[in-house]
């Protein structure tokens, strides 16, 4: 067994791509949408939830209601940088940072999900695109909770964490390309 913090002989990570043919499923609604002033108030008076996207994260600690997790990547879908120091209060809980490229779900973005979860939440801030980091907050919370991302254009999607929802995460997964990446150090 090696230590913690140290590499194994490859860089190489598990990763999963969306084929073609999922995209349609990836792009239904799951739960509700909200927006403007409904979106805030809902967002405000949520249970435990997880927030993947800047503006929705940004959105429920403006509101002060910090989620358990909050996945980042610093930009918007305009690619307008975000300022992290919106993050701090969640940061300040537990912060990751890892890799994840666009278009792809990395096992180091799942692994943080569920190390932050066990330590008591926080902020992960992806090097790459973080869009589905929704299917790991879905995984891995607890049922009961809520993750809410957003979606360009509409507002905030609301998906109930229950089994139903994790079997179609765990489906999803199950359906994507299963791809070696490397990700470095």
């Amino acid at each position: 067994m090696r230590a913690a913090g140290t590499r194994s002989g490859s860089s190489d990570e598990r990763a999963w791509a969306v084929p073609d043919s999922l995209r349609a499923s990836l792009a239904r609604r799951y739960g509700p949408v909200y927006s403007g002033a409904q979106a805030k108030r809902r967002v405000q008076h949520l249970g435990p939830f997880g927030a993947c996207g800047d503006r929705v994260t940004e959105l429920a600690i403006s509101v002060g209601n910090l989620p358990i997790i909050g996945i980042v990547d610093l930009k918007t879908q305009r690619n307008e940088v975000v300022d992290p120091i919106v993050f701090a209060p969640l940061a300040a809980l537990g912060r990751r940072q890892v890799k994840n490229p666009p278009g792809l779900l990395t096992e180091r973005l799942r692994r943080a999900v569920r190390e932050l979860l066990k330590s008591g939440g926080g902020l992960i801030e992806v090097d790459g695109e973080e869009d589905l980091g929704a299917l790991a907050l879905v995984e891995s919370l607890p049922v009961g909770a809520t993750v809410i991302y957003g979606i360009p254009g509409e507002g905030v999607s609301f998906v109930a964490v229950d089994a139903i929802a994790k079997e179609n995460v765990r489906l999803l997964i199950a359906q994507m390309e299963l791809r070696k990446v490397d990700l470095g150090a």
